[in-house]
């Protein structure tokens, strides 16, 4: 169960443990878009970028989520550029599987040898001797699942990872890594309006792994009448109330809510001490979203 340590804002939501020895805040921060459009090259303001970055520390932020493709390789410079030499409780969580060819080119690519030529790269951008948490950012179709997990147990084998994690997967994905090397955290797409997933956050919750959301604020763009009324009552942001929504769903969530913007960030935060009624939680709870594949 999270437990809640600290006055920093977010140290609010609590506290999530990994794998039995990194103890995180559950609000955390994702670092994909401090990238140009497209998730490609630089920031067009490099500055807020790196204001951004800073101030997630400052606010008790102690767990980054990017990866190799954002940018690709930028996220991870200018998480070095503005953070090292790095806070002692800082986590950064960064993943391998994709390659890149241009803005909104993502082609597939977990082979052995791309995974090892990519986590060494990942360990010289990011200043570090060893990933304390290093994600298979999804699986490849055209390569071998468990050929990667293996090549992922060999080098949490030779200390160059802590932890091995996985991103965009199914149930049958996890228990077949799980049969290679343990696993501590899932990353799979999860929001208020986007439950595709839930089957996989209640195996983790059961299970001792940590979920990550991404996309968790899909349903602050995709305007949701309980949220909006929610969110105008308690006059806060809809983003405020979906966040705090994914925190009370399971105490095994842990946020990663991502942007450019000092302000943004700020505000996001604040739904670490937000705290949903009752009566607000089994309203949102009893809306049926739409599928995926079905949402405007």
């Amino acid at each position: 169960m999270p437990t809640t340590t600290g006055t920093l804002p977010a140290a609010q939501a609590g506290t999530i443990t990994l794998g039995g020895d990194l103890t995180v805040n559950r609000m955390g921060y994702g670092a994909m878009r401090i990238t140009g459009k497209g998730i490609w090259g630089p920031p067009e303001d490099r500055d807020a970028a790196l204001a951004t970055l800073r101030h997630t520390v400052e606010l008790g932020i102690n767990f980054i989520d990017t990866a190799d493709s954002y940018g690709p390789f930028v996220s991870e410079e200018l998480i070095a550029e503005a953070l090292y030499p790095y806070p002692q409780d800082l986590v950064i969580t960064t993943k391998v599987g994709w390659t890149r060819y241009g803005a909104g080119v993502w082609q597939h690519n977990a082979t052995p040898v791309h995974i090892e030529e990519s986590i060494a790269g990942s360990l010289k951008r990011l200043r570090l001797d060893r990933i304390d948490v290093y994600q298979l950012h999804v699986p490849d179709p055209a390569s071998s699942f468990d050929a990667s997990m293996e090549t992922l147990a060999r080098l949490q084998e030779q200390g160059k990872i802590r932890h091995v994690a996985l991103s965009n997967v199914t149930l049958e994905h996890i228990h077949r890594a799980q049969k290679i090397v343990p696993i501590v955290s899932v990353e799979n797409r999860y929001s208020f309006s986007d439950r595709e997933w839930d089957f996989v956050l209640d195996y983790c919750t059961a299970n001792g792994i940590a979920f990550i959301p991404w996309g968790p604020m899909a349903q602050a763009r995709k305007a949701n009448e309980v949220v909006d009324k929610i969110a105008a009552a308690r006059s806060v942001s809809t983003a405020v109330v979906s966040l705090a929504w994914l925190l009370r769903r399971s105490p095994a969530t842990l946020l990663i809510p991502g942007t450019s913007s000092v302000k943004h960030l700020e505000e996001n935060v604040t739904a670490a001490a937000f705290q949903l009624t009752d009566a607000e939680f089994a309203e949102l709870g009893a809306v049926v979203p739409k599928p995926y594949w079905l949402r405007g």
